[in-house]
């Protein structure tokens, strides 16, 4: 199979995960996870003949993305996003919105590893994939995904 096929093979199963877990790093930024992925998936061109197989594609996916999400947030130091209301113009959100919206504030609040971690869990990844990501053993992971959604929970309650 030829580079051109593998990638698009590759890009259209992770595309959707990609870029859901950009948004999460974002604060759901849509225009700059946009941007972002698009990053990832240069990357994944430019190192797919370099890439060994030691892990999954989608780990090593994975890998590429939380890298490029650390490296962004480091760079430009990107603030969470806010949602404001104007006094003329009031903007309802349903309950649904106002919810993940404060789910997404508490996560900005973790540290960088616990949000990976967490988006990770949340993208729905198997935790001994989330281990490899993050690169700790399987039982730490469980361990912080147990202590993080904890933390998450009081987080929401209080807001």
């Amino acid at each position: 199979m030829n580079k051109k096929i593998i990638f698009e093979d590759i890009y259209a199963a992770n595309y959707p995960r990609v870029f859901r877990l950009c948004l999460g790093y974002l604060s759901g930024n849509e225009d700059l996870s946009k941007d972002l992925a698009q990053e990832v998936f240069i990357k994944v061109w430019q190192y797919l003949d370099d890439f060994r197989g030691e892990a999954s594609t989608s780990t090593w996916i994975y890998r590429i993305t939380v890298n490029t999400c650390l490296q962004e947030l480091r760079k430009k130091k990107t603030k969470p996003l806010k949602i404001e209301i104007a006094g003329d113009n009031p903007i309802e959100e349903s309950e649904t919105e106002s919810q993940f919206a404060s789910m997404y504030r508490c996560i900005d609040q973790l540290s960088a590893e616990n949000k990976s971690i967490i988006l990770l869990e949340l993208e729905g990844l198997p935790q001994k994939e989330i281990a490899k990501v993050i690169g700790i053993n399987h039982a730490s992971v469980r361990t912080r995904i147990h202590r993080i959604k904890d933390q998450l929970s009081k987080c929401v309650k209080n807001e």
